[in-house]
């Protein structure tokens, strides 16, 4: 089977000025050429920012940049129209393209309710430090732009089982709402601050059949309005699998569709608990490999003090390949983002290569290391930062060797802290196929590795140009294969 690679066409800086949809639009063919198969783009529907917002402080769902309201008709990204033909200029060009669903939340509700509620304490939101009493809350969604158009469901305090603003006193807290669906938090695998279904804004209320019913309406006309192909699910960790689950089904059996699913459950140090939540959606959609993004970014602090025989340890892309998309960065781990946890510039390249050059997972290249990016905003330290990311230099180099070189089997040598590589035998399916591939995070260093008799006698070169001999595979099938000081080298058959 031919390797396939998907890529994130969005960062959190992208600017404000619309062009996102046309911009995928103009370099779906390229992309494809590139070796990108799938495209993650972000959310397509209104915020409550209007034009400025991401998308995930989801306002109005059925807004695809069609309604005046919350300032604009556009969103970020640009107009209905625009994501409509970016979608179809993809799927012209090859590529299957992703939309990110938010329904974990929503936000800038046009009403303000009277509504019976707890509060409760923020690190153990099992635990109650009120009894209860009435706020004015921000829970009435009317949607008076869209007047109806294609939905006249209104969503209130019934749609939701807690906020974080009382509007009343105008206090900034958690608080649990009364409803009838069920008195405290909906019940979620992840155990942090005790339940962390509550994550920001006003929180859906699974419970009520009414609002389940309306997303399923609201994934059917999303499916027949914009003809994607699968989807990219946001905060699934705050949520009940059971939603999912129920939401998925009746898509796929509705359209008999595949809609691929990569959903997000952000938990860099508990494998246990995504283990657990795939177990809980019967293996409906594969998760990011969040644990793997966490040992690139510590491989990349520690240098020569970490164990590059341990880079895959806890991690998904060990334990349950089939599932794993394994990526490098993603908007919300690149630098002054709420995650920040970004992997410095030295290491990525490296990265990239464990994630796209080896047999397992389903690599997720980031926009930002194809495209770079300059940007400015006020970090964790509470200071105004500017920040410029390069595109990576190479990173076209590996994307061909992914889709040309890296077949047939994997022999690995994972046998010296600084210094790993493993080598792909190639097949006959891909003419010129097999890569050897050398990674330190120390000095030079060199290493023996096998690749196969079928490749006794050929010459091979670092497709990465960091080393510039050129080496010749013995009758053996194997060479003596260099690495340069902190970088990684690529090694194949050359080519005329």
């Amino acid at each position: 089977m031919e390797n396939y690679t998907m890529l994130q066409f969005f960062e959190w800086y992208y600017p404000a000025d619309g062009s996102l949809w046309k911009h995928f639009a103009n370099e779906a063919t390229r992309l494809k050429k590139l070796g990108i198969d799938s495209v993650w783009l972000p959310p397509a529907h209104k915020g409550m920012e209007g034009d400025q917002s991401t998308g995930y402080d989801a306002y109005d769902i059925y807004d695809l940049g069609e309604f005046d309201q919350k300032g604009s008709v556009r969103t970020k990204y640009g107009t209905r129209e625009e994501f409509i033909n970016c979608i179809s200029a993809g799927k012209e060009a090859g590529l299957k393209v992703y939309v990110d669903i938010v329904l974990n939340h929503m936000g800038g509700a046009d009403e303000k309710e009277t509504v019976t509620v707890k509060q409760v304490i923020p690190d153990n939101r099992n635990e109650f430090m009120s009894e209860p009493f009435e706020i004015e809350a921000y829970t009435k969604f009317t949607f008076p732009g869209r007047a109806g158009r294609y939905s006249d469901f209104q969503w209130d305090y019934q749609c939701f089982s807690g906020v974080d603003y009382n509007a009343t006193t105008k206090e900034t807290a958690i608080y649990s709402i009364q409803n009838q669906y069920g008195e405290g938090w909906q019940d979620v695998l992840d155990l942090e601050n005790g339940n962390y279904d509550y994550l920001m804004l006003s929180d859906i209320e699974f419970r009520n059949p009414h609002v389940r019913e309306e997303l399923k309406r609201w994934g059917e006309w999303f499916y027949e309005t914009a003809g994607f192909n699968g989807f990219r699910l946001d905060a699934i960790k705050h949520m009940d699998p059971e939603f999912f689950n129920e939401w998925l089904d009746h898509l796929r059996g509705k359209y008999g569709q595949e809609f691929y699913t990569v959903g997000e459950y952000w938990s860099p140090y508990d494998l246990e608990s995504i283990l657990n939540y795939i177990e809980a959606t019967g293996r409906r959609m594969s998760i990011f490999d969040a644990p793997l993004q966490a040992n690139f970014f510590k491989a990349s602090k520690e240098h020569s003090d970490f164990n590059l025989c341990n880079i895959f340890d806890n991690t998904l892309v060990n334990v349950l390949p089939e599932l794993a998309v394994t990526l490098v960065e993603n908007h919300d781990t690149q630098p002054l983002q709420s995650l920040e946890q970004t992997v410095d510039s030295w290491f990525r390249p490296i990265a990239y290569a464990l994630i796209l050059l080896r047999e397992a997972g389903y690599p997720c290249i980031f926009y930002t290391d194809l495209y770079g990016s300059t940007y400015k905003d006020t970090g964790n330290d509470g200071k105004e930062h500017e920040i410029t990311l390069e595109k990576i230099d190479k990173l076209e180099a590996l994307l061909y060797a992914r889709k040309h070189l890296a077949y047939g089997n994997q022999n690995d040598y994972f046998d010296d802290p600084n210094c790993i590589g493993w080598t792909r035998e190639g097949n006959d399916e891909f003419e010129g196929s097999g890569v050897a591939v050398l990674i330190s995070n120390a000095d030079d260093q060199t290493k023996t590795m096998q690749l196969g008799t079928r490749h006794a006698g050929k010459t091979f070169v670092d497709y990465m140009g960091n080393v510039t001999e050129e080496l010749v595979i013995d009758e053996n099938g194997q060479a003596e294969f260099i690495v340069r000081e902190k970088s990684v080298s690529v090694w194949g058959e050359k080519r005329n």
